[in-house]
């Protein structure tokens, strides 16, 4: 149910053009509806918005202000206006305008609502139109509306798919926004560390800044006490940097290991051998010779070791046969 109120002037016309051509002509439009309006310069026609409609069509919102001479203005009722537009001239203009439907854009009073409740549409079931009324989630902003046949039930088809597009539209628009919005905090994030860096350099030079005026301006004067202390502190903590086994031992050794990881993914990153495919199929070739020279030169040494075993054989029963002899 719309909330806006009789005041508010809101009119909604239903044109049989497109958006774009709407949105292209829309100083020409206003200036039809004036001339419509009859012309009065107290008068003033404005547009609340747009949006596109199933079937080529386009819905319009627009409002009337009436200038009065004292130098106030108002919005001319929107009950007015939809009865100045529904006398047959002014309907006649409006058609060769384009305009297909009007009608007013205004919350609908309790005694309005309770008898569009109680009463069943045409064509209607009592007992589905009271489940109907059960089933609404929301009735203080919504009311039941019936679909009655093929073609209702196709034009809600058509309004639901082009809500659903205006919404993937919107969505897109929202993803762009956040990609943006990605890209200038990634932005924003190397700007503030690059002015994190250059606050620290300028801390920096501001403090030796400093030390230098400190030095000329206590130069002549004794060490205090208060200094003394703070060199001796100092030349402590000097004597801890510098000791092998403490922070100065354990940063070179950091350093140097970092220096080896550099140098070793520094030559890995530079060592890329590439070989020639014919050079490839020679070395396949000469290694399969080698491997068969291999294969040879085992089966020699086999053969080898069994006429050794014979040899030793043979050896073995003369020294018996003659050890038999001499006893």
């Amino acid at each position: 149910m719309p909330n806006n109120k009789d005041e508010d002037g809101l009119v909604v016309l239903v044109f049989n053009k497109k958006e774009a051509d709407i949105r292209s002509q829309q100083q020409q439009l206003v200036e039809s509806l004036h001339k419509v309006l009859g012309g009065n310069q107290t008068l003033t026609v404005n547009v609340e918005g747009i949006k596109t409609l199933p079937d080529d069509q386009t819905e319009v919102v627009i409002y009337v202000v009436e200038r009065s001479p004292n130098g106030t203005s108002r919005r001319v009722p929107a009950t007015t206006l939809y009865a100045h537009f529904e006398q047959a001239n002014i309907k006649t203009q409006l058609q060769q305008l384009g305009v297909t439907l009007s009608m007013t854009r205004t919350e609908l009073s309790p005694a309005q609502i309770k008898q569009l409740l109680q009463n069943p549409p045409a064509g209607v079931d009592p007992i589905i139109w009271e489940q109907a009324k059960v089933d609404n989630p929301d009735s203080e902003k919504l009311i039941p509306v019936p679909m009655v046949g093929f073609k209702e039930l196709l034009r809600r088809l058509k309004v639901q798919d082009q809500m659903t597009k205006q919404h993937q539209t919107r969505l897109d628009i929202i993803s762009e926004d956040i990609s943006e919005l990605q890209k200038n905090q990634t932005t924003t994030m190397a700007k503030i560390a690059q002015y994190k860096r250059k606050l620290m350099d300028l801390s920096h030079r501001t403090l030796q800044v400093l030390i230098k005026q400190e030095i000329q301006r206590k130069s002549g004067y004794a060490i205090q006490a208060d200094e003394e202390q703070l060199r001796v502190q100092l030349d402590t903590i000097q004597g801890e940097l510098n000791a092998p086994t403490q922070f100065k031992g354990r940063l070179n050794e950091l350093m140097s290991q970092i220096r080896m990881q550099n140098h070793f993914g520094a030559v890995k990153s530079e060592e890329r051998y590439y070989i020639d495919a014919d050079l490839l199929r020679e070395i396949k070739q000469h290694l399969k010779q080698q491997q068969e020279g291999l294969s040879h030169l085992i089966s020699i040494i086999k053969d080898d070791l069994e006429d050794i075993k014979l040899v030793e054989h043979g050896l073995n029963e003369t020294i018996h046969s003659r050890g038999g002899v001499f006893s």
